[in-house]
């Protein structure tokens, strides 16, 4: 029996997930590092500290799965989006990385913008924002140009795990799309851009399918964790792209909806000529040639963990949200925007706020408890309708992860609310299990991603719309779009106070 090994490198912690060939989860472990905040804004971490995770988390497969010394035959990655990690000519890293979650790069994202803004959506499909990459590298060229001439390598958090097991350096397309550097269309670094801000591309590592074999375990590393064979390490993926891989979005037709601290709608893209003008992010896939867009809720499952710390924090949620069920669509007449810590998709506004509107004397604990959830819900239903209109998507079925798909009452709402069936998956191990499936099609242990998806995903619940819903939400929808419009001025106004 063959295994692969997906490690997913979060903004918390590392996990590593280890399948048999069949796609049997036989093992788990994860290490937790520290996030460092050395001002307001601010958000790094040690790449060291994702080395150590890795080793602990292979360390501990190892001891407690002998069998993988002689049948572990590859190994893949997940990671978070974005983050910049820089080494010097030795290969040791030069300062922490600035993470994706970093916000101090506002200044550089006008200026890209106002450089190049057209050429950069034309070429990478996005636009600048304090997320990605490219003005994260304007921001050390322009306060650390110290540390900038010692830069000789630049890759993203999980490629520093690849180089770390290879001393290769490598980036797949679906991580290098959210760089800001990518020439999407063309699948090579954009020397246009690089040029116009003297960005070095030997500074870049080389490109590969999320699929591509980067190399293998160098045998120091193979001798420590005791291996008697060749590991064969692969690019992987971005987050993103891995977990949709794992949900089994790689067609037409196919969306998911995920809810964290964040929250992501996204749907698979058949070509990367749809134009969305960077209202969406628009990324390359782990699935070879493939594309996906994507819109964010900054604060999804943020909202709910908020609304109950705030309202009822002795409750856990599943008795603060026991009785949403008896509530109307609607919530009797009360709207909650997820607004809370500003907004991505479909207002890029960092100083816009939440809101509940509508309240009377008869709203209780359960009228705002379906507000915050429909609110939430509204909110991606943004996403989704940016796609119908621009791209003509229909979705045939969303796929649910995160947690809204834990509680059955917010699983109607979605339903009712996007108008799709909403499936949910039997085993839900995210960006891990997607790179451990890169692992296993890159391995020749699955000739494609389609049969791969088949052995390893498998679904569960499916929730149907109640046609009765859909009507009223549509209306309540249209009224929700409103607000954004009539509370913007008014919290910008506030923000200035603040």
């Amino acid at each position: 029996m063959s295994y692969v090994l997906g490690l997913d490198l979060g903004t918390s912690s590392l996990k590593g997930l280890l399948f048999r060939q069949d796609g049997v989860l036989v093992g788990e472990a994860s290490a937790d590092y520290p996030l460092l905040t050395p001002q307001a804004g601010y958000s790094e971490q040690n790449p060291a500290e994702w080395r150590q995770a890795a080793h602990k988390v292979l360390k501990t497969l190892v001891s407690e799965h002998e069998e993988i010394k002689k049948e572990l035959v590859g190994i893949s990655f997940s990671g978070q989006m974005h983050s910049l990690v820089l080494l010097d000519e030795s290969n040791e890293v030069i300062r922490p990385a600035i993470l994706w979650n970093d916000v101090r790069t506002t200044k550089q994202c006008r200026e890209i913008m106002e450089t190049a803004g057209d050429r950069i959506l034309n070429i990478t499909k996005n636009v600048a924002l304090e997320g990605f990459t490219l003005p994260k590298i304007l921001w050390v060229q322009e306060n650390e140009p110290e540390n900038w001439s010692k830069v000789q390598h630049m890759m993203l958090p999980k490629d520093y795990l690849s180089f770390w097991l290879t001393g290769k350096y490598s980036m797949d397309y679906s991580d290098a799309a959210g760089t800001l550097l990518l020439d999407v269309e063309n699948k090579c670094w954009s020397t246009e851009i690089l040029s116009t801000f003297s960005i070095p591309q030997e500074i870049l590592p080389t490109l590969y399918e999320s699929s591509g074999e980067v190399g293998v375990i160098t045998e120091a590393l193979k001798k420590e964790f005791g291996f008697e064979q060749d590991v064969k390490i692969y690019a992987g993926g971005a987050d993103n792209a891995c977990a949709a891989l794992a949900s089994g979005i790689i067609q037409e037709g196919a969306g998911m909806v995920s809810i964290g601290t964040s929250g992501v709608f996204l749907s698979f893209e058949q070509s990367d000529k749809v134009n969305y003008n960077g209202k969406l992010h628009l990324f390359s896939h782990a699935v070879k040639d493939k594309v996906y867009s994507m819109g964010v809720t900054l604060a999804a499952g943020n909202s709910l963990s908020w609304y109950r710390d705030t309202f009822a924090p002795t409750l856990d949620f599943g008795e603060l949200l026991k009785d949403v069920g008896t509530v109307k669509p609607g919530s009797d007449g009360l709207l909650f925007t997820p607004y809370i810590v500003g907004e991505r998709t479909p207002h890029t506004d960092s100083q816009i706020r939440g809101s509940f509107i509508g309240m009377d004397t008869h709203h209780r604990l359960p009228h705002f408890g379906r507000s915050v959830l429909e609110g939430i819900t509204f909110s991606l239903k943004d996403s989704q309708e940016m796609m119908e209109t621009t791209a003509k998507r229909t979705f045939t079925k969303i796929v649910s992860v995160g947690g809204g798909a834990k509680n059955p009452d917010w699983l109607q709402m979605q339903a009712d609310i996007f108008d799709s069936t909403i499936v949910t998956l039997t085993t839900e191990q995210g960006p891990g299990m997607g790179a451990a499936m890169l692992a296993a099609v890159g391995s020749g242990l699955f000739p494609d991603v389609n049969s791969c998806v088949g052995t390893f995903v498998s679904y569960d619940k499916e929730i149907v719309p109640i046609q009765e819903n859909v009507a009223a939400y549509k209306k309540i929808y249209e009224i929700y779009k409103q607000v954004y419009g009539a509370t913007a001025d008014i919290c910008h106004q506030l923000a200035e106070i603040r």
